[in-house]
């Protein structure tokens, strides 16, 4: 089994819809760290388990200098966004979501 991961970081912000009352309901933006865990059995034709500049690509379109709530149908937690990263990257089994410096949030496909 091949193994790679890409760090990649983004500025977007987004509001929390939280059954209590917290900050985090307003508009607020992080400076994000999306860490990508991929893996495959066999590389691809050109050697490689997939391009790093192509996961870049996919989560900087996707996320960077977003409001994430307006990207997203669901509520746009970092444990979402750590879910949607995986379901979104067919090489992907792990992601993790870092919003701060001591919140990270991880999502590992069965």
């Amino acid at each position: 089994m091949y193994y790679v991961q890409k760090t990649i970081e983004v500025s977007a912000a987004h509001r929390l819809n939280l059954s209590y009352e917290s900050k985090c309901t307003g508009l607020h933006g992080h400076n994000w760290e999306i860490t990508i865990y991929c893996r495959a059995k066999e590389l691809n034709k050109d050697g490689m388990v997939c391009d790093f500049s192509h996961l870049k690509d996919f989560i900087v379109s996707h996320l960077d200098h977003k409001v994430l709530n307006e990207v997203f149908d669901f509520n746009p937690t970092a444990e979402n966004i750590a879910r949607w990263v995986v379901d979104s990257i067919p090489e992907c089994y792990r992601a993790d979501v870092k919003e701060s410096r001591n919140n990270i949030a991880s999502y590992e496909a069965d």
